[in-house]
């Protein structure tokens, strides 16, 4: 990170709010002619809300849809386009020779072999985070994508929101001067449990919540922060330790009801990760914490808080000279932001739209298959480090 040390962040300089040119690594491409024909592979509650998107995408069609729950795939195949196909196999999908790429938004533990055998069929591939299961499923599909011309878009669709990159360019032009901390939350108070009509239908339908399917917490909530700071920082983390259990939701489910992990960055910079299933105060939120600022980043709006360049010393708790003000007294200044096309729209549909300009301009994606390996390894190294209560090294693997 760029260090400031002389550089004094005034109210007075951000009056109007910080507004700065962010630099998106990627296109719109909404003038093709041409619309790239995609089937879509499981069509559950993410699978649809893609769905939706796409009806308002021009660059993209949905012409297939598969899922193995019949009152899913009905519903997916509702946002689709007109004619578009139904399978109950995905291999039957991927044998169409009108889809060119393919949606896989199933349960984590079948993005690896629904990944793999779209490669050998020939299609370009957004699979949703986390990319895979494990570790060695990860290094397995960056090889085999790796050098070839498959593009293959990783679901961190926060590497497309303009709100990141603004905020990534503060950081880099040294605004909060040397940055030691992340601090970051994905909290709810709910059980996190979907309704299940049919009991044999339990695991499938929460798959979240069992460790054969998923890593819970780590893969589908902490990933998207994990992957940001991997990106802010520019590069994986070196070392992990961390804390998780299940002490409230008593249900059966098999994952933890709630996870806390710090990772430690070449740079000198820890960042520490959690989310509970027990309390939403301010749900999700990154605080980026520097020697001259603090960033305060929530869903869809920021603040910078500039550092005070004056200690106040007094006496607390009958110590004479103690540090009466040591905290930010900045006041909360926005941090503005605007899509390059100035629509606005959610980061997904801007994750699909560059999807669709990387494969018809024979580019790798942003958020591509080497990215989303990195973020995959530091997550299961997460949830591995609470597994065996010690710290998991990357220099290990």
């Amino acid at each position: 990170m760029k260090t400031r040390r002389n550089f004094i962040l005034t109210s007075a300089m951000l009056a109007s709010g910080l507004s700065l040119s962010a630099f998106s690594p990627f296109s719109y491409n909404e003038k093709r002619k041409e619309p790239l024909r995609v089937g879509l592979i499981g069509c559950g509650s993410r699978g649809r809300g893609l769905a939706s998107l796409m009806r308002n995408l021009p660059m993209v069609s949905l012409v297939a849809c598969c899922d193995t729950i019949k009152e899913n795939l009905d519903k997916g195949l509702i946002q689709a386009d007109k004619g578009a196909k139904g399978y109950k196999d995905y291999r039957e999908l991927l044998d169409q020779a009108n889809v060119e790429a393919v949606i896989i938004a199933t349960p984590l533990y079948l993005h690896f072999p629904m990944a793999m055998d779209a490669i050998d069929a020939g299609k370009h591939i957004y699979v949703e985070k986390t990319i895979t299961y494990s570790i060695e499923e990860a290094e397995k599909l960056a090889q085999k994508v790796n050098g070839t011309s498959t593009v293959l878009q990783v679901g961190h669709q926060y590497r497309y929101y303009e709100l990141y990159h603004k905020v990534k360019e503060i950081i880099d032009q040294g605004w909060c001067g040397q940055v030691t901390q992340f601090e970051c939350q994905y909290h709810s108070n709910q059980s996190w449990r979907r309704p299940v009509n049919d009991p044999a239908l339990e695991k499938h339908i929460n798959w979240r919540m069992y460790k054969e399917f998923s890593g819970g917490l780590m893969t589908e909530l902490c990933a998207h922060q994990i992957d940001i700071v991997n990106w802010f920082v520019g590069s994986s983390p070196e070392k992990v330790t961390g804390m998780g259990s299940l002490d409230f939701w008593k249900d059966g489910r098999e994952n933890f009801d709630h996870v806390r992990a710090t990772y430690y960055y070449p740079q000198g910079i820890m960042s520490s990760v959690s989310s509970v299933l027990t309390n939403a105060y301010k749900g999700y939120s990154i605080n980026i914490l520097g020697t001259e600022g603090t960033i305060e980043i929530m869903r869809d709006k920021a603040f910078i808080y500039a550092e005070p360049k004056k200690m106040e010393l007094g006496t607390v708790d009958g110590v004479s000279g103690a540090t009466v003000k040591n905290g930010s007294d900045g006041k909360a200044e926005p941090i503005l932001f605007e899509s390059k096309d100035g629509k606005n729209l959610d980061p997904t549909s801007y994750a699909l739209m560059d999807f669709a300009a990387c494969i018809r301009e024979g580019r790798q994606p942003f958020c591509d298959v080497n990215k989303g390996r990195d973020t995959a390894i530091a997550v299961h190294l997460g949830n591995k480090a609470m597994e065996e209560e010690k710290f998991q090294y990357w220099s290990n693997l």
